[in-house]
């Protein structure tokens, strides 16, 4: 998602599309705030308590209670890393964004937890007014989905999921801590984005094929459908809206559908142009590098016809590289030199595993040919990390 230059972020929402499912509850955990070393410390990882390095990796544990920390490895390569540490944060953690304060905002089915990533502490809990039943687990759970933060970094935006019925977006005062106001918007916003000016806000709406404006002054909002499939099947389509980029330059949205077609949205006009794809598998989380490449995680078939899990690669050109990848995926980030992509494995159907696959964009035609049997010495480095990984962000 989009934030101002000097704000890293990530934002990270629910996967699964056709049908719910239902999870046992997270174990019993310590109190909240409690921070858990990683056991086994992993090789080469020098990182004591209140000095988290630069580069490390978080992620939301959407099968636990906890954000993750998680060394990158040497050079960010992947090699030697591992899990750091865990902090507590509240139930099934979902999207996060990362400030140049380094502070944390990290969408829980309870409250947006504020977390600092140099002490490796909880320092808040803030509970929604949006009223979204139970606190439970599980792909449908209510509460926090996508967040933003403002490109001023003053305010965060977070899409609330209402069981059976249309979302909201809250905004939270990132000095106070409080939310300071409430916009409808549509059902289970998998994904909250800025503009690059800051003056408005975009909820992608899975179950409602939409995304939703929302002034940041104002709160008034207006719908704009996206769904190039149309949305015959409603509620039990595949074929929805999951994540969005904002494109820095023009202020349009990019949101891949199926590895097939990428909607480009101008929210000026609601217009959306459809621009070919190549990678014939269903879509979730995606990230824009520096230099305007745009990265989307493919998590897998939903026909027989489809392909396996991939990442694409998609060069502002429009041309695509697609790298395989062992297993289901659901959402990206890329590091500050655009050199490194990290995956993550916490995807919310069946198929998830607790970890990151980290992808070297340098040497893309070695990573093209993982069928070959004489090319396994190429396939990415896979870490551990966390409980169901989802959301995923670089500090």
């Amino acid at each position: 998602m989009l934030t101002a230059a000097v704000v890293l972020t990530a934002t990270a929402v629910l996967a699964g599309c056709a049908s719910g499912t239902t999870e046992a509850p997270p174990e019993a955990s310590a109190a909240p705030g409690t921070v858990r070393t990683a056991d086994p410390a992993p090789s080469g990882t020098l990182a004591p308590v209140g000095r988290t390095p630069q580069g490390t990796l978080l992620v939301a544990d959407f099968g636990g209670d906890t954000v993750t920390f998680v060394d990158p490895g040497k050079d960010g390569s992947g090699r030697g890393g591992g899990p750091i540490a865990s902090v507590e944060v509240g139930t099934a953690p979902y999207g996060l964004v990362v400030g140049e304060d380094g502070r944390a905002w990290v969408a829980t089915a309870e409250g947006v937890a504020v977390v600092d990533t140099r002490q490796r502490t909880r320092l808040a809990l803030i509970p929604y007014e949006t009223e979204t039943g139970p606190v439970t687990t599980g792909e449908y759970r209510g509460g926090g989905m996508g967040i933003a933060l403002a490109p001023d970094g003053r305010h965060v935006y977070v899409g609330v999921n209402v069981p059976g019925g249309n979302g909201t977006v809250e905004v939270i005062d990132t000095a106070t801590r409080e939310v300071t106001g409430v916009a409808p918007v549509g059902r289970r916003p998998f994904d909250v984005d800025v503009s690059p000016d800051g003056r408005e806000v975009y909820a992608t709406n899975h179950d409602s094929f939409d995304v939703t404006a929302v002034d940041a002054d104002t709160l008034r909002t207006r719908r704009m459908e996206v769904a190039p499939y149309g949305t015959e099947g409603g509620l039990g389509s595949w074929l929805k809206p999951h994540y969005a980029v904002v494109r820095p330059q023009d202020g349009t949205l990019l949101l891949p559908f199926e590895g097939e077609r990428l909607a480009v949205l101008d929210p000026r006009s609601g217009k959306v142009t459809i621009e070919r794809m190549t990678a014939d598998t269903h879509q979730h989380g995606a990230a824009l590098a520096p230099d305007g490449t745009l990265l989307v995680v493919g998590t897998g078939p939903i026909g027989s016809a489809d392909e396996g899990p991939s990442l694409t690669v998609r060069a502002p050109d429009g041309e695509e590289r697609i790298v395989p990848l062992e297993g289901p995926h659901e959402d990206v980030a890329v590091s500050a030199d655009g050199r490194t992509a990290y995956v993550t494995g916490g995807f919310t159907r069946d198929g998830y595993w607790n970890g990151i696959t980290v992808v070297d964009l340098d040497n893309l035609d070695k990573l093209e040919d993982l069928d070959n049997p004489n090319n396994k010495k190429n396939k990415p480095i896979r870490l551990s990390a966390g409980n169901r990984p989802l959301g995923i962000a670089i500090l």
